[in-house]
C-alpha cells in the first residue's frame, strides 16, 4: 500500500507510474556521473586548480544537468501531458489536460531562468 503523501509537483490524482520509469536505470547511471563531476570540482577547488579549469568543469555540468531536464520535461509531455489529455477526452473535463499543461509550462519556464 503506497502512503506517500502527494507534494506540490505530485497532486493526488498523479499517475503512480512516470514517464522516466522505463529509463530510471539510465537516468540514475546519468546523474551519478554527474555527482562525481561536483565531486571532481570540489576537489579541484580543494587542490586550488585554476579558476578557468573549474569554470570549464561547471559548464560541462551545467550542460549534463540541461540534457537530463530536457529528457525529463520530454518524458513528462510524452507520458503525462499526453495521458491528461487522453483522461480528458475520456470524461469530457478540458481542466485535466489545461492543469498538466499549465504544470509542464512552469517546469520549462523554471528550467529557462
Amino acid at each position: 500500500m503506497d502512503t506517500t503523501l502527494p507534494t506540490v509537483d505530485q497532486p493526488a490524482d498523479a499517475h503512480r507510474e512516470h514517464g522516466y520509469t522505463a529509463d530510471k536505470q539510465s537516468l540514475l547511471k546519468r546523474l551519478g556521473r554527474i555527482e562525481g563531476q561536483v565531486r571532481g570540482i570540489a576537489r579541484m577547488v580543494d587542490e586550488e586548480k585554476y579558476c578557468i579549469d573549474i569554470l570549464t568543469q561547471i559548464s560541462a555540468i551545467n550542460a549534463a544537468l540541461h540534457k537530463v531536464s530536457l529528457g525529463l520535461v520530454e518524458e513528462h509531455i510524452g507520458h503525462c501531458v499526453v495521458g491528461a489529455a487522453q483522461d480528458s477526452l475520456a470524461t469530457g473535463d478540458p481542466e485535466i489536460v489545461n492543469d498538466k499543461v499549465r504544470e509542464a509550462s512552469a517546469a520549462i519556464g523554471r528550467l529557462l531562468r
